[in-house]
């Protein structure tokens, strides 16, 4: 199988760890091109990820993670190349969102109703942007309210399960990679067997 689809990456400083490394090499495993990008970084440039667990408190801990090497120049992005676009959570949505080219460019995917993956406080971004209005969608429980006040319908699911409203697929946290990556694979037309080569849908 040839990696000639392209899916764009969004991650930055602080992102979490499991958010930014997995579903990237998730979606290098079945065959795409992924560029992982993060703003006023270049390719090859390194982001700092978070970890954050569920250790009983009364929210997530955060620890130190792994530095993750960039792919992609942000400066270089057209998003019409692109079959579809990830963004990770983590800490690195709260000041993303207040980037204004990332959101035209997570406009520019919903408005041409592009696969949208974002998984955990990535809804942030999806939420400062006005794409949610009349959508059903997850997050993390803390972002919910974010949900509603900017028109969209908060799904409460457990931390393993994804919601897909249309080309829209979002997760809760990490625990939901498995179902939140198959999902985005089903909304970009990828097709995985066992016992076969994945395949990804024709250009």
């Amino acid at each position: 199988m040839e990696s000639t689809k392209k899916i764009l990456f969004l991650t930055g400083d602080f992102a979490e760890d499991y958010e930014t490394m997995v579903p990237f090499q998730m979606l290098l495993m079945v065959g795409y091109e992924v560029h992982a990008v993060c703003p006023n970084k270049k390719k090859g440039d390194f982001i700092k990820t978070a970890i954050h667990d569920f250790e009983g408190d009364q929210t997530y801990t955060e620890k130190p993670g792994h530095n993750f090497q960039l792919t992609y120049s942000f400066s270089d992005i057209n998003p019409a190349d692109y079959e579809g676009l990830v963004i990770a959570g983590g800490r690195a949505p709260e000041y993303l969102r207040l980037n204004q080219q990332v959101l035209d460019l997570v406009k520019y995917f919903a408005e041409h109703n592009k696969p949208l993956a974002a998984v955990c406080h990535a809804i942030q971004i999806l939420t400062a942007a006005r794409v949610v209005e009349g959508r059903r969608l997850t997050a993390y429980p803390a972002v919910g309210p974010e949900i509603g006040l900017a028109g969209g319908t908060y799904v409460p699911v457990e931390a393993t399960e994804a919601v897909v409203d249309e080309n829209l697929v979002t997760s809760p946290a990490w625990p939901g990679h498995p179902k939140f990556i198959r999902a985005f694979l089903d909304v970009l037309g990828a097709k995985i067997e066992l016992g076969q080569p994945a395949t990804l849908a024709p250009v």
